[in-house]
C-alpha cells in the first residue's frame, strides 16, 4: 500500500486528489498552511470533508523543514504528491513575494527534505504558464519555455529547472504535471468560471478581456485528477507532462453555458487584455497519451453543470 504526502490538500485540487487517493486505498496524509489567498473558510470546509473520510490535514508551512520532515518519517511516507503553491497569474505582479516564499523556497524545501530520502518518488504541480510567449499550437513538452508571460508562470518553470538539477544529483523520481485551466466543484473563487458565477447571480458586471475571444484549454477536475493518480502510478526519471483537455475553448462560449445555466445574462465590462496573460492555452496529449494512456473525457457543458450544482448546494442559493 502506498503511503502519500499530499501538500496542499485543502487547495481544489488536492482536496479531490485526497479523496481519490483513499477511495482506491492508498494511505494519505494531509499538509497545508490555509493561507488566506482565498477564504480560509473553503480550505477548511474541505479539510473537514476530509477529516470526516479518515484524511488527517497537519496545519504546517512547506517552508518548515523540521515540520515536514518529520511528517515524512512519521508516517512511513513512500509517496510525495506537492501541489502547495501560491496560485494566480495576475496577483503575481501585486505580490511576487509571496510566490518567492512558496513556489521557489517551498519547492527546494520539498527536494531538500527529499534528497536524503531518494527511494521517494515526487510528483509536483506545474503550469500551463511556463509556456508563456510560446505561440505554437498546441503546447507540446518540447516548446520553448523560456520566455514567461508572468512571474506566476516563471517560478513554475523554475520548479522545473531546480527539479532536474535534484534529479541529477540526487536521482530522486520526478514528475511534473503542467496542468491546464482547472475547473470543477470546490474550485478556487478566484477563477473566472466561479467568479463570473457569483457576478452572474448577483446582477453585477463580469470583467470580460480582450472581446472574449482569449482561449483556455479548461481541464474538468476528475480528468485532472484521473491523470494526476496515473502519474503517481509510474513516476521514475524525470519527467514533465501536460495535463489537459486539448480542446481550447473561448472565454465566450464558457460564459454563453454559464448563462443558460443560470437562467441570467452576464452584465460585460470589456477590457484589454491583462499584463501576464496570454491569448491561448492548448495541450498536447501526445506524450500524457503515450506515458500514463491519459484521456479527459469531460466536456466543458458537463463540467460547468456540475460545478453550477455544486455551487447552488454549497452557497445555499436559489435560482
Amino acid at each position: 500500500m502506498k503511503k502519500i504526502l499530499v501538500t496542499g490538500s485543502a487547495g481544489f485540487i488536492g482536496f479531490h486528489l485526497c479523496l481519490a487517493l483513499k477511495k482506491r486505498g492508498d494511505g494519505v496524509v494531509g499538509y497545508d498552511n490555509f493561507n488566506t489567498y482565498y477564504s480560509p473558510e473553503l480550505k477548511k470546509t474541505r479539510a473537514s470533508l476530509l477529516d470526516q473520510a479518515g484524511i488527517k490535514t497537519l496545519h504546517a508551512d512547506i517552508c518548515d523543514s523540521t515540520a515536514l520532515r518529520k511528517c515524512i518519517d512519521e508516517h512511513q511516507i513512500t509517496h510525495v504528491v506537492h501541489l502547495a503553491a501560491q496560485a494566480g497569474v495576475r496577483y503575481s505582479l501585486e505580490n511576487p513575494d509571496a510566490y518567492v516564499q512558496s513556489n521557489l523556497n517551498g519547492f527546494v524545501q520539498v527536494l531538500e527534505a527529499l534528497k536524503a530520502r531518494p527511494h521517494i518518488p515526487l510528483i509536483y504541480a506545474s503550469s500551463s504558464s511556463v509556456y508563456g510567449l510560446n505561440t505554437k499550437v498546441p503546447f507540446a513538452e518540447t516548446d520553448q519555455t523560456d520566455k514567461p508571460a508572468s512571474f506566476y508562470g516563471a517560478t513554475k518553470k523554475s520548479n522545473e529547472l531546480i527539479a532536474h538539477a535534484y534529479h541529477h544529483t540526487f536521482h530522486i523520481p520526478m514528475t511534473g504535471l503542467r496542468f491546464f485551466t482547472v475547473y470543477g466543484p470546490w474550485g478556487r473563487p478566484d477563477m473566472a468560471y466561479y467568479s463570473f458565477t457569483k457576478a452572474i447571480l448577483d446582477g453585477k458586471p463580469i470583467n470580460v478581456y480582450d472581446r472574449g475571444e482569449v482561449k483556455r484549454d479548461f481541464t474538468y477536475i476528475d480528468d485532472i485528477i484521473d491523470g494526476t493518480v496515473r502519474a503517481i502510478d509510474r513516476c521514475s526519471g524525470n519527467e514533465v507532462i501536460n495535463l489537459g483537455n486539448h480542446t481550447p475553448e473561448s472565454v465566450n462560449a464558457m460564459i454563453a453555458i454559464l448563462e443558460k445555466l443560470l437562467g441570467k445574462k452576464a452584465i460585460r465590462n470589456e477590457m484589454p487584455l491583462p499584463l501576464g496573460d496570454v491569448p491561448i492555452t492548448y495541450a498536447d496529449l501526445t506524450k500524457s497519451r503515450s506515458l500514463l494512456s491519459f484521456e479527459p473525457h469531460t466536456k466543458l457543458e458537463l463540467g460547468l453543470e456540475r460545478f453550477v450544482k455544486w455551487y447552488f448546494s454549497y452557497h445555499g442559493e436559489k435560482r
